[in-house]
Protein backbone atom coordinates (compact mmCIF):
# COMPACT_ATOMS: atom_id res chain seq x y z
CA UNK A 1 0.00 0.00 0.00
CA UNK A 2 1.45 3.51 -0.90
CA UNK A 3 2.11 6.30 1.40
CA UNK A 4 0.33 9.05 0.31
CA UNK A 5 2.39 12.51 0.25
CA UNK A 6 0.99 16.05 0.03
CA UNK A 7 3.76 19.09 -0.56
CA UNK A 8 3.43 22.20 0.01
CA UNK A 9 6.32 25.15 -0.74
CA UNK A 10 5.82 28.52 -1.99
CA UNK A 11 8.53 27.80 -4.87
CA UNK A 12 6.67 26.32 -8.18
CA UNK A 13 10.40 24.82 -8.43
CA UNK A 14 10.78 22.95 -5.45
CA UNK A 15 7.38 21.66 -5.71
CA UNK A 16 8.11 20.31 -9.01
CA UNK A 17 11.56 19.01 -7.96
CA UNK A 18 10.67 17.43 -4.85
CA UNK A 19 7.56 15.43 -6.19
CA UNK A 20 9.60 14.30 -8.62
CA UNK A 21 11.58 12.82 -6.26
CA UNK A 22 9.57 11.36 -3.94
CA UNK A 23 7.71 9.98 -6.46
CA UNK A 24 11.03 7.89 -7.08
CA UNK A 25 10.79 6.17 -3.83
CA UNK A 26 9.23 3.36 -3.47
CA UNK A 27 5.70 2.85 -1.75
CA UNK A 28 5.81 6.83 -1.79
CA UNK A 29 2.98 8.21 -4.16
CA UNK A 30 2.50 11.89 -4.61
CA UNK A 31 -1.20 12.79 -4.37
CA UNK A 32 -0.89 16.90 -4.74
CA UNK A 33 1.84 19.48 -4.72
CA UNK A 34 0.06 23.80 -3.30
CA UNK A 35 2.24 26.66 -3.37
CA UNK A 36 -0.40 28.02 -1.28
CA UNK A 37 -0.16 27.13 2.68
CA UNK A 38 -3.97 28.73 3.26
CA UNK A 39 -5.18 25.51 0.80
CA UNK A 40 -3.82 22.85 2.77
CA UNK A 41 -6.53 22.22 5.31
CA UNK A 42 -9.01 22.38 2.61
CA UNK A 43 -7.39 19.52 0.40
CA UNK A 44 -6.80 17.56 3.23
CA UNK A 45 -10.35 17.40 3.84
CA UNK A 46 -11.15 16.01 0.53
CA UNK A 47 -8.33 13.82 0.24
CA UNK A 48 -6.40 10.79 2.35
CA UNK A 49 -2.70 12.01 3.11
CA UNK A 50 -0.43 9.65 5.42
CA UNK A 51 2.37 12.60 5.13
CA UNK A 52 2.35 16.87 4.91
CA UNK A 53 5.92 17.83 3.79
CA UNK A 54 5.96 21.21 4.06
CA UNK A 55 8.28 24.43 4.16
CA UNK A 56 8.89 26.24 7.23
CA UNK A 57 9.02 29.85 5.96
CA UNK A 58 5.72 30.60 3.62
CA UNK A 59 3.65 33.50 3.07
CA UNK A 60 0.46 33.50 4.53
CA UNK A 61 1.17 30.61 6.78
CA UNK A 62 4.28 29.58 8.06
CA UNK A 63 5.36 25.81 8.31
CA UNK A 64 4.65 26.30 12.40
CA UNK A 65 1.45 27.96 11.95
CA UNK A 66 0.42 25.44 9.37
CA UNK A 67 1.02 22.50 11.49
CA UNK A 68 -0.76 23.88 14.28
CA UNK A 69 -3.57 24.20 12.55
CA UNK A 70 -3.17 20.97 10.88
CA UNK A 71 -2.70 19.08 14.30
CA UNK A 72 -6.34 20.58 15.63
CA UNK A 73 -7.85 18.76 12.60
CA UNK A 74 -5.96 16.04 11.95
CA UNK A 75 -4.51 14.69 14.74
CA UNK A 76 -2.87 11.43 13.26
CA UNK A 77 -1.41 12.99 9.97
CA UNK A 78 2.52 12.90 10.00
CA UNK A 79 4.50 16.22 9.12
CA UNK A 80 7.69 16.57 8.05
CA UNK A 81 9.57 19.95 7.38
CA UNK A 82 11.87 20.14 4.89
CA UNK A 83 13.68 23.44 4.79
CA UNK A 84 16.67 25.72 4.70
CA UNK A 85 16.73 26.45 8.12
CA UNK A 86 19.13 25.82 10.84
CA UNK A 87 18.22 27.58 13.52
CA UNK A 88 17.87 25.78 17.19
CA UNK A 89 14.49 28.17 17.87
CA UNK A 90 12.54 27.40 14.91
CA UNK A 91 13.55 23.14 15.20
CA UNK A 92 12.15 23.49 18.71
CA UNK A 93 9.42 25.66 17.99
CA UNK A 94 8.67 23.26 14.83
CA UNK A 95 8.89 20.47 17.10
CA UNK A 96 6.45 21.58 19.73
CA UNK A 97 4.10 22.80 17.36
CA UNK A 98 3.78 19.32 16.81
CA UNK A 99 5.99 18.22 13.52
CA UNK A 100 7.18 14.55 12.87
CA UNK A 101 10.68 15.51 11.20
CA UNK A 102 12.85 17.85 9.91
CA UNK A 103 14.99 17.73 7.40
CA UNK A 104 17.25 20.33 5.60
CA UNK A 105 16.65 21.05 1.66
CA UNK A 106 19.94 20.15 1.18
CA UNK A 107 19.41 16.85 2.08
CA UNK A 108 20.57 13.89 -0.57
CA UNK A 109 17.57 11.44 -2.13
CA UNK A 110 18.80 8.68 0.51
CA UNK A 111 18.15 10.91 3.49
CA UNK A 112 15.01 12.19 2.33
CA UNK A 113 13.78 8.65 2.12
CA UNK A 114 14.90 7.73 5.10
CA UNK A 115 13.53 10.62 6.91
CA UNK A 116 9.65 10.25 4.63
CA UNK A 117 10.08 6.46 5.94
CA UNK A 118 10.65 6.87 9.71
CA UNK A 119 8.10 9.42 9.89
CA UNK A 120 5.89 6.84 8.26
CA UNK A 121 6.42 4.16 11.05
CA UNK A 122 5.14 6.97 13.37
CA UNK A 123 8.61 7.54 15.08
CA UNK A 124 10.56 11.05 15.04
CA UNK A 125 13.29 12.24 12.68
CA UNK A 126 16.25 14.38 13.41
CA UNK A 127 19.08 14.94 10.39
CA UNK A 128 22.14 14.67 11.45
CA UNK A 129 22.41 18.72 10.72
CA UNK A 130 19.36 19.38 13.32
CA UNK A 131 21.35 17.31 15.82
CA UNK A 132 24.11 19.04 15.32
CA UNK A 133 22.50 22.39 16.10
CA UNK A 134 20.22 21.31 19.08
CA UNK A 135 22.75 19.70 20.55
CA UNK A 136 25.51 22.66 20.40
CA UNK A 137 26.63 24.33 23.75
CA UNK A 138 24.07 27.62 22.43
CA UNK A 139 21.51 25.54 22.66
CA UNK A 140 22.25 23.15 25.32
CA UNK A 141 22.59 26.48 26.79
CA UNK A 142 18.84 27.78 26.20
CA UNK A 143 17.04 25.10 27.81
CA UNK A 144 16.35 25.67 31.19
CA UNK A 145 17.28 23.09 34.15
CA UNK A 146 14.26 22.23 35.11
CA UNK A 147 13.43 20.90 31.81
CA UNK A 148 16.46 18.98 31.46
CA UNK A 149 17.64 17.23 35.08
CA UNK A 150 21.25 18.23 35.18
CA UNK A 151 21.89 15.04 37.73
CA UNK A 152 21.80 11.45 36.99
CA UNK A 153 17.88 10.24 38.18
CA UNK A 154 17.27 6.80 38.94
CA UNK A 155 16.70 4.59 36.15
CA UNK A 156 17.35 1.02 35.44
CA UNK A 157 19.89 -0.92 33.37
CA UNK A 158 17.56 -1.41 30.35
CA UNK A 159 16.27 2.17 30.19
CA UNK A 160 19.87 3.59 30.84
CA UNK A 161 20.99 1.20 27.45
CA UNK A 162 17.72 2.56 25.65
CA UNK A 163 18.52 6.17 26.53
CA UNK A 164 22.61 5.82 24.94
CA UNK A 165 21.12 4.32 21.81
CA UNK A 166 18.22 7.38 21.38
CA UNK A 167 21.32 9.34 22.05
CA UNK A 168 23.05 7.87 19.01
CA UNK A 169 20.01 8.50 16.53
CA UNK A 170 19.00 4.35 16.57
CA UNK A 171 14.91 4.59 15.25
CA UNK A 172 12.54 2.31 17.59
CA UNK A 173 12.82 -0.80 15.32
CA UNK A 174 16.88 -0.59 15.42
CA UNK A 175 17.30 -0.29 19.31
CA UNK A 176 14.73 -3.37 19.58
CA UNK A 177 16.91 -5.53 17.08
CA UNK A 178 19.97 -4.32 18.91
CA UNK A 179 18.71 -5.23 22.12
CA UNK A 180 16.59 -8.23 21.27
CA UNK A 181 13.66 -6.96 22.37
CA UNK A 182 9.94 -6.15 20.63
CA UNK A 183 9.51 -2.91 19.53
CA UNK A 184 6.27 -2.41 21.89
CA UNK A 185 8.73 -3.06 24.85
CA UNK A 186 10.95 -0.67 23.55
CA UNK A 187 8.13 2.13 23.14
CA UNK A 188 7.45 1.30 26.62
CA UNK A 189 10.67 1.79 28.30
CA UNK A 190 10.67 4.76 26.20
CA UNK A 191 7.47 6.08 27.85
CA UNK A 192 9.13 5.33 31.23
CA UNK A 193 12.24 7.04 30.07
CA UNK A 194 9.88 10.30 29.50
CA UNK A 195 8.49 10.42 32.41
CA UNK A 196 10.81 9.95 34.73
CA UNK A 197 13.52 12.74 32.95
CA UNK A 198 10.38 14.81 32.74
CA UNK A 199 10.82 15.72 29.12
CA UNK A 200 8.57 15.77 26.48
CA UNK A 201 10.67 13.65 23.32
CA UNK A 202 13.48 12.32 21.65
CA UNK A 203 15.80 15.76 22.00
CA UNK A 204 15.05 16.20 26.04
CA UNK A 205 16.42 12.38 26.45
CA UNK A 206 19.63 13.36 23.71
CA UNK A 207 20.71 16.71 25.87
CA UNK A 208 19.67 14.38 28.92
CA UNK A 209 22.53 12.01 27.73
CA UNK A 210 25.02 14.86 26.63
CA UNK A 211 24.75 16.67 29.71
CA UNK A 212 25.69 13.34 32.02
CA UNK A 213 27.80 12.37 29.97
CA UNK A 214 25.97 9.14 29.28
CA UNK A 215 27.30 9.29 25.35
Amino acid sequence: MSIRVLITDDHQIVLDSLSLLISTIPAMEVVGTLNDSRKVLGFLDTHEIDILVTDLSMPYLSGVALTLQVRQKFPNLKILMLTVSEDADNIRQAFQAGISGYVMKKANRAELERALTTVARGEKYFSEAVMKELLSPASLAATSNEEIPSEPIAVTARELEIIRLIAQELSTSEIAERLFISVGTVETHRHNILRKLGVKNAIGIIKYAVKNKLV
